[in-house]
């Protein structure tokens, strides 16, 4: 089964920038939407960047602007770029398909501090 690994979290000021990457097993990311979630503690998780596999792109509204998600096919990676980050973004970052239909990897964690 293809599984899922995330990496390129961090402790980051208010402001910085990180780069998070998800490396799969298997070649998924051209049929399949893929997406990164994200959850913090005491909260659900939720979707917060979408890329389909025909290239549309959707963020939700607390990300909208900062955040940039991307894939390399040929690398089986698919990537979120986060600027201008916020203390509230601080949580464990998954990717995934969309829906979440892969066993979920241990995440990556990312901590802003204010």
């Amino acid at each position: 089964q293809v599984q899922l690994v995330e990496s390129g979290g961090g402790l980051v000021q208010a402001g910085g920038s990180l780069r998070l990457s998800c490396a799969a097993s298997g070649s998924i990311f051209s049929i399949n939407s893929m997406g990164w979630y994200r959850q913090a503690p005491g909260k659900q998780r939720e979707l917060v960047a979408a890329l389909t596999r025909d290239g549309a792109i959707n963020y939700a509204d607390s990300v909208q602007g900062r955040f940039t998600i991307s894939r390399d096919n040929a690398k089986n990676t698919v990537f979120l770029q986060m600027n201008s980050l916020k203390p509230e973004d601080t949580a464990n970052y998954y990717c995934n398909t969309i829906p979440g239909k892969l066993p979920w990897g241990q995440g990556t964690q990312v901590t802003v501090s204010s």
